[in-house]
């Protein structure tokens, strides 16, 4: 575990499967042990792709062994809202991604999308063998470099532009920009995330990639989940006229 505070990430997850009477699972790198030898070939050292692949295929095996529902959340997911954070009565879901940075102009932008850190199937959805099938059939065809949300967030908010795929507007996102204004208390970011976040989260992916960038360093990410755990929301103090 490279950071302290994913295993704070875990234990949310794991609370919040106990007071739904859910069963839960933590996979680690046995994960990609459902991957063929060609597609751990295609992916090289990439291995968020890989796992954007393999994570489908196990939740496919969940399926087939029974379960009505399967739930996929990354290992740096938090639920800080535990009792708000509930499964929408849809066949599938995704995440909602609001992500909130600068553009080349130095003005802040929002880039509304979804993503796979959160994923829900239930038995009888559609969706699932269609991606499992496109996304590693994509993989297989791409004769270039990949950018790490190839298969993920790429391609499923490029088939959310077309198909409008169901979203659990709850399970959120933090760009490292809005994860500083929770820390502040107020600032344009989080100003921006809330005016095109259609509900309040009430959990989200810290991206690790945060803290493996140094936007964000450990300390104030651990500062971020008591925050955010003891608010129960994300939300600004009095500040500021808001644009863009």
């Amino acid at each position: 575990m490279p950071y302290s505070w994913i295993g704070l990430c875990l234990d949310s997850v794991s609370e919040w499967c106990a007071l739904n009477e859910y069963e839960y699972g933590f996979i680690g790198d046995e994960l990609f042990d459902s991957l063929s030898s060609e597609h751990l070939a295609k992916t090289g050292q990439q291995k968020v792709i890989a796992s954007d692949l393999a994570r489908l295929l196990v939740l496919k095996e969940v399926l087939q062994q029974g379960y009505e529902t399967v739930i996929w959340l990354d290992a740096d997911f938090l639920i800080f809202n535990p009792a708000a954070f509930v499964l929408p009565e849809l066949p599938y879901a995704l995440g909602r991604e609001v992500w909130v940075q600068h553009d080349r102009q130095g003005r802040l932008k929002v880039y509304k999308k979804v993503h796979n850190a959160f994923l829900m199937f239930r038995h009888e959805n559609s969706f699932l063998d269609f991606y499992t099938e496109t996304a590693g059939r994509l993989l297989m065809l791409n004769q270039g470099t990949m950018p790490p949300q190839f298969i993920g967030p790429k391609l499923l908010s490029a088939l959310h532009n077309v198909a409008v795929l169901p979203v659990m507007e709850t399970a959120g996102m933090l760009s490292p920009l809005v994860t500083m204004d929770i820390l502040t208390g107020q600032g344009p970011a989080l100003d921006l995330f809330i005016k095109h976040s259609a509900q309040p989260v009430a959990g989200a992916n810290l991206c690790v990639s945060s803290c493996d960038k140094n936007d964000v360093s450990e300390m104030e990410m651990e500062q971020l989940i008591v925050t955010l755990k003891a608010q129960g929301q994300v939300h600004a103090g009095n500040n500021s006229n808001i644009e863009g």
